[in-house]
């Protein structure tokens, strides 16, 4: 936002909280990968141009950009500032950011934190027993910070299943509560799955295409020793124990719903449909690709037998649960009318009802890319011209 507000010549400022990627820095486990490869890193005037567009980046390395990036575009950014409210005065149309040190007026906001704000912990997690050591999947490090014993990992989405991966590649014993989720292959005919998928037009889905805005279930991708398929399946067949929805807890009892084969099945089926479509893809254009490699191997750990409905910790020896299960907003300092009654951002393309309120960087905010870094471009371009074919009440300020 910042680079095109300049392209404009608009007096602009960036408040953030603590530091700059915050949350690359303090909410990321000590193993983790950019799950898209270095080539995906295309900031507005800044895209990757080292010599290994192919490899994917430790996440410390994902901070060394964006300071990068920040620097090389003469970044306004104040950090270490809190913004407590958020306001509109409907009589002037300027904004007022209170911060503990002080009050900042604004004609134009852009609301820009990102879709993961507030760690999402089920109200059961209260009912677990004091000795079972619970953390969630923003503050898991690695698994020799752990307690010794079994891990339960509750949710199969990104972080799921890579921190599973990870503590079933460690020796523990691991139980994965099976989430629905997409699953492709990391590499598929020479290219890499996030190239396909550009080429196929996946990213370019709008929200508004979906019925009632709903997202699609989340892809499984991971950048770690290379990259390679996430694949749920494996991870049963490596030893983790694959169980349904987690539905309740009474004493050191848990119970689960019976949908882990189902969720698994959903997972094969997205697979078979994205290397058909790309399949059909090289058919129709005549391009040149190579021989597909990619073997649907079968798996059978996961569906052998009848689904584990009950587990009991002791038991199992669980004595650490990590909450994977995603995030919430945090908008409780934003005194606007531009949510609905559960609080999530009521926008379109970012714009809100009141005038010079924007919203940027959310999940599937306009299209499937929009909270990614080579798609949030084109949202920032979309506001920038949006905020310059409307009247400023100031020609130097915004």
């Amino acid at each position: 936002m910042s680079y095109f507000l300049r392209e404009q010549g608009r007096e602009h400022v960036i408040v953030e909280r603590r530091r700059l990627a915050e949350r690359w820095r303090s909410e990321r486990w000590d193993s983790l990968y950019f799950q898209f490869p270095n080539w995906s890193f295309q900031l507005p005037g800044y895209h990757y141009d080292g010599d290994a567009p192919d490899a994917f980046a430790h996440n410390s390395e994902v901070v060394h950009y964006l300071e990068a990036y920040a620097n090389t575009i003469a970044a306004p950014l104040r950090c270490g500032v809190d913004v407590e409210s958020l306001t509109h005065d409907p009589m002037t149309g300027r904004f007022r950011i209170a911060t503990p040190e002080s009050l900042l007026e604004a004609s134009r906001v852009v609301i820009a934190t990102g879709p993961f704000q507030r760690p999402t912990i089920p109200q059961l997690a209260r009912l677990l027993p004091a000795h079972v050591f619970q953390v969630h999947s923003s503050l898991y490090r690695n698994p020799d910070a752990l307690p010794t014993g079994a891990v339960l990992v509750v949710g199969s989405g990104g972080s799921g299943s890579q921190i599973a991966e990870e503590l079933v590649q460690a020796g523990r014993r691991v139980f994965l509560t099976v989430s629905r989720h997409r699953r492709v292959p990391r590499s598929y005919r020479g290219r890499d799955a996030l190239w396909w998928s550009g080429k196929l037009g996946r990213f370019e889905v709008t929200i508004e295409s979906l019925p009632e805005r709903k997202p699609l279930p989340t892809i499984l991708y991971t950048g770690v020793g290379g990259g390679h398929d996430m694949d749920v399946r494996r991870l049963g067949d490596d030893g983790a124990l694959l169980l349904g929805r987690l539905l309740g807890c009474s004493g050191t009892r848990l119970s689960f719903d019976a949908s882990a084969p189902a969720n698994l099945a959903f997972a094969d089926e997205s697979c078979e449909e994205f290397t058909r479509a790309i399949d059909d893809y090289v058919r129709e254009t005549g391009m040149e690709a190579p021989e597909n490699s990619f073997e649907m191997k079968p798996r059978i750990a996961a569906a052998r037998g009848d689904p584990v409905l009950e587990l009991d910790l002791r038991s199992a020896n669980i004595t650490t649960v990590i909450w994977c299960t995603g995030y919430g907003f945090d908008f409780g300092w934003v005194e606007l009318p531009i949510f609905d009654d559960r609080g999530i951002p009521v926008q379109h393309r970012g714009v809100t009802s009141v005038p010079g309120a924007y919203f940027l960087g959310l999940h599937w905010m306009h299209k499937f890319k929009s909270g990614t870094l080579w798609g949030v471009g084109e949202d920032a371009t979309f506001l920038a011209e949006h905020m310059l074919a409307s009247k400023y009440r100031s020609p130097s300020q915004t």
